[in-house]
């Protein structure tokens, strides 16, 4: 092996063992079985599973469905430095893409130039949400933890006092991946609130 190429792979194992602490970042989804918090690594493989089998109700067909794995691989990562905004953390979510673009910069700053730059691009990509595969991507993204969520009995909802129509409001993006994964996640959420696990409609804030 060249002194390059030696380098190179230094740089790469230096990152491999870094993300590692992904598996340590806790959200407030809880798993299904154990009702424990789901870490970071569990959402991001669960995520692409998703990907792998509900490609065929993407808005867009024949996506190039390597790309949506690796923008859920990754779009994670920075939450090691970031930590994790709870999706109705209102407070939270106002720095939320300040805290994680500069914990982008330092994580894919440890890989070789070529794919730090790779993989910075395709974060870009998910966090702009313009491309179809990026959309996707954030369909499912929003998708799972509200699965998790009525799968729970609507355990994180009802700890933070969510309601049904922020549930929609902040989820409502998930057409623009796939109208048919909206269609159900609707019917899914509803019948949450008609199990009693999420409050229908607060009050008006005008």
């Amino acid at each position: 092996m060249s002194s390059s190429a030696a380098a190179r792979l230094v740089q790469q194992v230096q990152f491999i063992a870094e993300v590692d602490k992904l598996k340590d970042i806790f959200r407030q989804s809880l798993t299904t079985q154990s009702r424990r918090n789901e870490n970071d690594a569990e959402h991001s493989w669960h995520l692409c599973l998703c990907a792998i089998v509900l490609a065929e109700h993407a808005n867009t067909p024949n996506l190039d469905l390597l790309r949506v794995l690796k923008m859920l691989i990754l779009h994670d990562l920075v939450e090691i430095d970031a930590g994790d905004t709870f999706a109705y953390d209102v407070a939270r979510l106002a720095d939320q893409h300040e805290r994680e673009a500069r914990a982008a910069d330092r994580i894919f700053g440890l890989l070789p130039p070529d794919q730090a730059a790779e993989f910075r691009a395709l974060w870009d990509e998910f966090e702009e949400k313009v491309t179809p595969e990026a959309k996707f991507a954030t369909a499912l993204d929003r998708f799972q933890p509200m699965l998790l969520n009525c799968r729970t009995e609507g355990a994180a909802w009802q700890r933070h006092g969510v309601t049904h129509d922020r549930v929609l409001a902040r989820n409502q993006h998930v057409a623009e991946g796939s109208a048919a994964i909206w269609d159900y996640a609707q019917q899914m959420v509803q019948a949450a609130v008609d199990a009693g696990h999420l409050a229908p409609a607060g009050p008006r804030r005008d």
